[in-house]
């Protein structure tokens, strides 16, 4: 009996042991699964939305070498009286609102400061889609009609074989995919779990074999269409997504703080919602894209991208907000009006017509409340009608 329990001992020890080994082993991607299943309580979400970096893998968007370019300050305006309660309500981080290219209010909240890297979430998509007008006008690019699978022959043979990048950019893949941010096992937190565990995106995108409809016949709002676009882009350059963008728009914008991008276990940024940079950098961008593409007196989009990609294209249903190349058109949009959006209260809104941007970065878990949304885009209305 004595021999027994020392060998039961000793078997209790080398599990120890090697349970000890493989946290030390796995400690990087246990530490980053803990994150992703922490990331939205009510205790930890402000300062996650602000340390994305932290918690999972990134790459940087280089800012090069150039000066900060200026985002002068007009006269600071009295917002209407409603801006309050409401930030309060939604759990806004940041507000900032140009016009005329002038910042004419600037305020942080709940802890947080301008010179936070603030994650994106699918406002990034928003980014890639320029990309995308740029690298057709380079010719990189031959035609957003060509199949996706010209660019990533990875795809073929699953779900997204006869889809073009048109329909992908309209969110219109017909690609089964669960969105649904609150279901642990839905498909959206699977991919969660594979950029946290340093998996590999493209495997995810390429395994996926379910179509619920034909390319191009119905609007349905998919992440993983934005994460096939940047297998396109890849694919047409041969470059990483994270040095095309800090090219091509990162640096010529002259932003104030180098981004990054969140990426899987292979570098590959996380397109769809990985981007993080400070509130007064998304600003630039936004006042770009009201400008039609330039800064500075220089072309960074064409021109017609920007028209193009922020018109109504998809094939949304009526009634519902319109979809363009990864850009939203809020419903009774004037001509102009359009906006990057993102989970949690994450927004640049545009007016062209009133030369207006606001920006708001926000963690609100209430985002999928019903009316939420139409509550946000009537405050940013409100707002622009007010300056």
């Amino acid at each position: 009996m004595r021999h027994l329990g020392k060998w039961l001992g000793r078997i209790l020890l080398a599990l120890v042991l090697a349970a000890v080994a493989v946290g030390l082993w796995k400690r990087e991607e246990i530490t980053r699964l803990m994150a992703v299943n922490s990331l939205f309580s009510e205790e930890k979400i402000v300062g996650n939305f602000s340390n994305m970096g932290k918690a999972f893998l990134s790459v940087p968007v280089p800012r090069g070498s150039g000066p900060t370019s200026d985002l002068p300050y007009g006269p600071e305006t009295a917002l209407p009286p409603e801006v309050d309660p409401w930030i309060e309500a939604r759990a806004v981080t940041a507000l900032l609102i140009l016009k005329e290219g002038e910042i004419v209010y600037e305020n942080y909240f709940l802890g947080t400061g301008p010179d936070d890297l603030r994650i994106s979430w699918s406002i990034a998509k928003s980014y890639l889609s320029a990309l995308v007008g740029i690298l057709l006008d380079e010719g990189k690019i031959a035609s957003i009609d060509d199949p996706v699978v010209k660019y990533a022959p990875e795809l073929a043979g699953g779900a997204y074989e006869d889809a073009s990048l048109r329909q992908v950019l309209n969110m219109a893949s017909g690609v089964v995919f669960d969105e649904d941010y609150m279901d642990r096992n839905s498909d959206i937190n699977r991919m969660g779990r594979v950029l946290a565990l340093g998996g590999k995106m493209d495997e995810f995108a390429a395994a996926l074999t379910e179509t619920f409809a034909d390319p191009g016949e119905t609007w349905k709002y998919v992440s993983i269409d934005t994460h096939v676009v940047g297998m396109v882009v890849r694919g047409a350059t041969g470059r990483p997504v994270a040095d095309l963008l800090s090219e091509k728009v990162i640096a010529p914008l002259g932003l104030e703080h180098a981004p990054y991008y969140l990426t899987d276990g292979v570098g590959t940024a996380f397109v769809l919602g990985g981007l993080n940079m400070t509130t007064r950098d998304y600003a630039r961008f936004g006042q770009m894209f009201l400008q039609g593409g330039t800064w500075q007196g220089k072309q960074i989009v064409p021109a017609d991208w920007v028209a193009a990609s922020t018109e109504p294209s998809a094939p949304t249903s009526s009634g519902s907000y319109s979809y363009g190349y990864q850009w939203w058109i809020p419903k009774g949009a004037a001509p102009g009006e359009y906006m990057a959006r993102g989970i949690y209260g994450q927004y640049i809104y545009i007016d062209t017509a009133r030369e207006v941007v606001i920006v708001t970065n926000a963690a609100d878990r209430k985002f999928r409340d019903p009316g939420i949304d139409d509550q946000n885009v009537a405050m940013f209305r409100t707002i622009a009608e007010s300056l």
